[in-house]
């Protein structure tokens, strides 16, 4: 049976809008610098500041996509990946001396830290993917 209702839709939509909101926004506020001051900067660090919203959207995506029995795995795995290296890279930060300010940015602590919030924006662009794909699958399954 499928759940293809609105819904689901509903859920799928406002998923993706929230997890593809902190991968935007650092694009935007340097497209906005660039204008304003010939001058933009990019700031690498908004997707982990704003994670309860890719938290939140995805666990919308996650109940949307249990509602239609498709692409679970996927958006379960990229929200997993994204949620442990969030935590991890945040703990690695802590346990270095990172986030108290005790070892100075740079070194191998730094880029161990910058490694996770990488592979950690790469699963928030991955589940952002994920929630277009589920969206294109619920509005075109109505459609045929």
């Amino acid at each position: 049976m499928k759940n293809n209702d609105l819904l689901t839709k509903i859920l799928a939509a406002a998923g993706t809008a929230l997890v593809w909101i902190p991968v935007l926004l650092p694009v935007v506020f340097w497209l906005g610098g660039l204008v304003r001051r010939g001058r933009g900067n990019f700031d690498f660090l908004i997707p982990a500041e704003l994670s309860p919203l890719v938290i939140i959207g995805g666990g919308l995506l996650l109940w949307a996509a249990l509602r239609v029995h498709t692409q679970v795995k996927l958006i379960a795995w990229s929200l997993g990946i994204g949620v442990v290296m969030l935590v991890a890279s945040q703990l690695l930060a802590v346990v270095t001396g990172l986030a108290s300010g005790e070892t100075a940015m740079g070194g191998w602590q730094w880029a161990l830290v910058l490694a996770g919030l990488v592979i950690y924006t790469l699963a928030v662009i991955a589940l952002g993917i994920d929630g277009i794909r589920l969206l294109q699958y619920l509005f075109k399954s109505k459609q045929a």
